[in-house]
């Protein structure tokens, strides 16, 4: 669908990233006009490729995208643009469900009865590459109708009472509200004064593709050595954190020189690197925005927080980001949001960022090339192997314990709805396709009914018997697929009144 270009528009959005896509889509759902501005001219670029490219998916992550039915095609087309090589876990005995600084746990220790909160059975994993997952989310966003700007960054800009003016290529943009999702030296964030906190770097990280004079010179796989860490897979893709203090990231040009020589004293060995395809650099610095709102500019994604890229964490950290801002920005403006709805999007997504960046710090204390980050990592190793260590690293890295405090005991409350399955054969997630908050009722209690009608669309109701209902009789689930409510009782209409409002405004007419 082609939108004719205007400057005017609900929601601006700096950056055509994974998470700026992500919530152009969710705002488009939601009815918003939506202008994305990319500073880059071509989204293509090598390190969103295979091997590069690679990122596991966390659960948060994969439900969301299947409540919008993005999860199918990005598994489509990542599986048709695989090789055996990239999918390393394919070529060993066990497979692998994640690592923390490179220490690998399976999915054959994991217990997962103990996530009591989750439906019985295996947690699911996808991997694909950046490129697979932000082509599909580009391609939904101009199908609904999003414009998409690019070689067109953001410069500067205005803020007033009602609204922001972005000058970008040349132009003047106007609109309700700002979102920049221009990665982690935003020009957004820095425009609108937000501060950036944190930890300085105490690393060089490389990501490069060479050709080896004699690739047998490194043993494949990750090793830690007395000046580093690399990670080696055959025939010509290197991994390495150089321990300097982050002195030599964007600093100078990669040479085929500078490669060969850092490669040579992390390994210690002589490799040779007879060609240089290309190369990154990369550090552990772990900063994160003093606020992620002020005015009408909102900050998601590596705008807000940046780390390193260790467990692969900052897409899923930037996605659930967009899938909590898009309709909380959607309600306030259609003028249906409670006074402070968007003011919990920092209250909610803050406290997930500052886990993450202590998670990638923790995993960087137990790489450094020192006598007590080894003896730590001998205690890692063996507490991996143990069925509750593996279970709780699962937990983190899988964002299975991921959960927002949304003031209520009950212990569903504020994590990721269950897909359940109904009675009619199909999920819950199919029902969420649409964006709306919905009141599931196991029990079919006529007063819940009454609840839901009492907010028109905002919220719709659905009665159905499901296989397995967790001992729950009914919750009230957000747009973005978290439980706001949840009862194990029947017809308790009052307290299910009471959370619609908290997260849906005032209803349209009185309720019970």
């Amino acid at each position: 669908m082609h939108i004719p270009h205007t400057n005017s528009h609900d929601v601006l959005i700096a950056g055509a990233g994974p998470v700026g896509l992500l919530l152009a889509c969710e705002l488009r759902l939601a009815g918003c006009s939506v202008l994305v501005l990319e500073q880059a001219n071509d989204p293509h670029n090598p390190l969103k490729e295979l091997p590069f490219g690679l990122r596991g998916l966390s659960v948060p992550s994969i439900e969301s995208l299947d409540r919008r039915d993005l999860l199918r095609p990005i598994e489509e087309r990542a599986v048709s643009r695989s090789s055996p090589a990239s999918a390393h876990w394919m070529q060993q005995t066990r497979r692998p469900a994640g690592h923390f600084a490179g220490i690998q746990f399976f999915h054959d220790q994991i217990d997962n009865t103990q996530w009591s909160h989750r439906l019985p059975g295996a947690v699911s994993s996808v991997a694909a590459d950046m490129a697979s997952i932000e082509a599909v989310l580009a391609a939904r966003a101009e199908t609904s109708g999003v414009e998409i700007l690019r070689g067109c960054g953001v410069e500067s800009i205005e803020q007033s009472e009602r609204g922001v003016t972005v000058f970008a290529g040349g132009q003047e943009f106007q609109g309700q509200w700002l979102v920049g999702c221009d990665g982690g030296r935003s020009t957004v964030r820095k425009a609108a004064g937000i501060g950036f906190s944190g930890t300085d770097p105490e690393f060089t990280g490389y990501s490069a593709q060479v050709r080896l004079a004699d690739p047998g010179v490194l043993k494949p796989g990750r090793h830690y050595t007395a000046t580093g860490m690399y990670i080696y897979s055959a025939p010509g893709t290197i991994g390495m954190v150089d321990f300097d203090g982050g002195a030599f990231h964007r600093t100078d040009p990669i040479t085929r020189e500078h490669i060969e020589a850092v490669l040579r004293k992390i390994s210690g060995t002589e490799v040779a690197v007879a060609e240089l395809e290309f190369a990154t650099t990369w550090t552990d610095r772990a900063f994160q925005a003093t606020a992620y709102k002020k005015g009408r500019v909102l900050l998601a994604g590596d705008a807000a927080h940046v780390h390193s890229p260790l467990g692969g964490q900052g897409l899923n950290l930037g996605l659930g980001d967009a899938m909590n801002l898009g309709w909380k920005i959607a309600a306030t403006i259609r003028g249906t949001a409670p006074e402070d709805l968007l003011d919990s999007y920092e209250r909610e997504r803050h406290p997930e960022g500052a886990r993450i960046l202590d998670w990638s710090r923790a995993q960087v204390a137990l790489m450094r090339p020192s006598p007590s980050s080894r003896a730590l990592e001998a205690i890692i190793r063996d507490l991996l192997q143990t069925r509750d260590g593996a279970t709780y690293f699962a937990g983190r890295v899988w964002g299975v314990e991921s959960r927002y405090d949304l003031g209520d005991a009950h212990p569903l409350v504020g994590r990721s709805a269950p897909n359940f399955e109904l009675i009619d054969g199909t999920r819950l997630n199919l029902h969420l396709r649409t964006g709306h908050g919905l009141l599931l009722d196991f029990d079919g209690c006529e007063s819940l009914n009454s609840v839901a009608a009492h907010w028109g669309d905002r919220i719709r109701y659905l009665a159905i018997e499901v296989k397995d209902r967790l001992g729950l009789s009914a919750l009230l689930i957000r747009p973005d697929g978290v439980i706001a409510w949840a009862s194990d009782s029947a017809c308790c209409e009052i307290d299910a009144a009471n959370s619609a409002s908290k997260w849906f405004g005032k209803p349209l007419s009185t309720p019970p």
